[in-house]
């Protein structure tokens, strides 16, 4: 019998599923010892029981619940002949009347926080406040471990780091837990992961570290500690406790493919979490940094193309007109090595790098351009919203093509890439939409056996240039082909330019 899985990402409040979040165990190890073999025992201190640490952590750990308000589509007002000639018949016929008032219907969410401070300030996740849809939050309930329930302000959100801070009061203080160091968490040291899933309050579930600064390709902060404790819905929010009763995660997503728990969780790390609920708390505005570019990891195939180690830096793909990197002089093409003197690598990004320094601040960044290392100073500018962001990546759809284009005969560049291309004419450029001083070649047909049709290039995309050489005629291509053999190159970098698109970063690897 045959069973298909699909991998669902999705957020933990009550109805989501992406989810996250010690001491080592013990384990033997062959050594270089002509004598015997060794073996390595738990730390002095390891946990018979987590039942003492439980008790002492779970009174600061609670449930938040919200009521939402949300908006029904009603579309067009009750009035089924709308956009028709029949519309205004039928609004006649019933007195006259305007489409009617938008319908809204009782939501909730479910979730889990802590309290950080005796003062009532409790830590949870975004997507646990916020509201689903069109929707509106009207109250955030925090209920204690005691069943006592307490209405919550919101103090402050933050949607790109998926925290929010809540406030509660009472007379007597509130037991409450403190961050710890989540740098120091190693893979394999014990953690315990308190909350509500499923609305079953205090549940307690241990494991260990899985991985630490695990990437998943979710942003600038896709930076997590990932464990096997079960989390499930309505974990989010929720702490995920190191052996000394610190802080060290807060769990907000977990990989399933049924939607509970196999395994794989994912906490926010303390040291990520920690400044922002600081600012959050204090009303102080989260300002991020931003270069203004499009980025790609350096992978195999782009590597092979430039002969570079694989794993190092990031590759630019364009740069915004009149943003910070643009002023700076960085160039699409350029890899960056380095921000500030740290690495880019897959577990420290370049895109968190720059969100975490300081808009305003002048720092260096380390390229290869060309094959060749250069330090480019860039003063980082403010990272805009989110929407101004989707706004800004809106493309116009790909045209039709009205004319047939016949390929030039070029063996080389057909057998190794895959691709038959033609010189790019001014009939060919105004049809493809391309400006009069493009320069390239335009492909005509792609065999969809290479991998040019995998990496997705198609008939009517311009090649402008080949291994960083602009293209201006077809031999041009033949001839970045026929060097990137004699290198012993694998693959070859194409500039690519799509039609309403920007231009992009392809690496093609040769056809054998």
């Amino acid at each position: 019998m045959r069973y298909a899985y699909s991998v669902t990402a999705a957020l933990l409040a009550g109805g989501a599923a992406l989810s996250l979040a010690g001491y080592p165990a013990g384990a033997q190890v062959a050594q270089n010892d002509d004598s015997h073999m060794a073996r390595v025992v738990p730390r002095a201190g390891a946990p018979e029981s987590f039942a003492d640490l439980t008790a002492q952590l779970q009174p600061a750990v609670v449930n938040i619940s919200t009521r939402q308000r949300i908006e029904i589509s009603n579309g067009n007002g009750g009035n089924p002949f709308a956009g028709t000639p029949f519309e205004d018949l039928f609004n006649r016929r019933n007195g006259g009347q305007q489409p009617q008032e938008p319908q809204y219907r009782e939501g909730q969410s479910l979730g889990s926080g802590f309290f950080i401070s005796a003062d009532g300030y409790v830590v949870t996740n975004n997507h646990v406040v916020s509201p689903s849809g069109r929707g509106t939050v009207e109250e955030i309930t925090v209920t204690l471990p005691d069943g006592t329930e307490y209405e919550a302000e919101l103090v402050g959100t933050d949607a790109q780091s998926d925290l929010a801070v809540l406030k509660v009061s009472r007379s007597q203080p509130f037991p409450f837990v403190k961050f710890g160091d989540s740098s120091q968490a190693r893979v394999g040291d014990w953690v315990v992961a308190i909350g509500n899933p499923f609305g079953l309050g205090g549940t307690v579930t241990s494991g260990i570290v899985s991985s630490v600064l695990r990437n998943t390709g979710a942003g600038a902060y896709d930076r997590y500690i990932q464990t096997d404790a079960a989390i499930n819905r309505g974990n989010s929010g929720g702490p995920l406790f190191d052996m000394q009763g610190n802080v060290i995660g807060i769990n907000n997503a977990i990989y399933s493919p049924s939607g509970g728990s196999v395994g794989i969780g994912f906490a926010i790390p303390a040291e990520t979490a920690a400044p922002i609920v600081d600012k959050l708390r204090r009303g102080v505005e989260i300002e991020r940094g931003y270069l203004g570019i499009q980025i790609q990891p350096v992978t195999e195939d782009v590597a092979a193309s430039l002969g570079l180690q694989r794993n190092r830096g990031e590759f630019v793909q364009s740069v915004q007109a009149g943003q910070p990197a643009e002023r700076a002089g960085l160039q699409p093409g350029d890899i960056v090595l380095k921000v500030n003197g740290r690495d880019v690598t897959p577990d420290q990004t370049l895109s968190y790098l720059v969100a975490n320094i300081s808009p305003g601040t002048t720092i260096p960044l380390d390229v290869v351009r060309d094959g060749e290392r250069r330090r480019i100073n860039v003063t980082v500018g403010k990272r805009p919203t989110e929407e101004e962001l989707r706004q800004s990546q809106m493309f116009d759809p790909d045209a039709e093509q009205e004319d047939d284009m016949a390929p030039s005969d070029n063996a080389v560049i057909e057998e190794r890439l895959g691709l038959q291309v033609l010189e790019l004419t001014p009939q060919i450029a105004r049809q493809l939409g391309a400006g009069a001083d493009t320069r390239g070649v335009v492909i005509a047909s792609v065999n969809r056996n290479s991998d040019a049709a995998r990496k997705g290039l198609q008939r009517g995309d311009i090649i402008l240039s080949a291994n960083y050489r602009p293209l201006t005629a077809v031999t041009d291509l033949e001839t970045a082909v026929r060097g990137a053999q004699a290198d012993n190159r694998e693959a070859v970098l194409l500039r690519v330019q799509r039609r309403g698109r920007p231009a992009q970063y392809v690496a093609v690897r040769l056809m054998r």
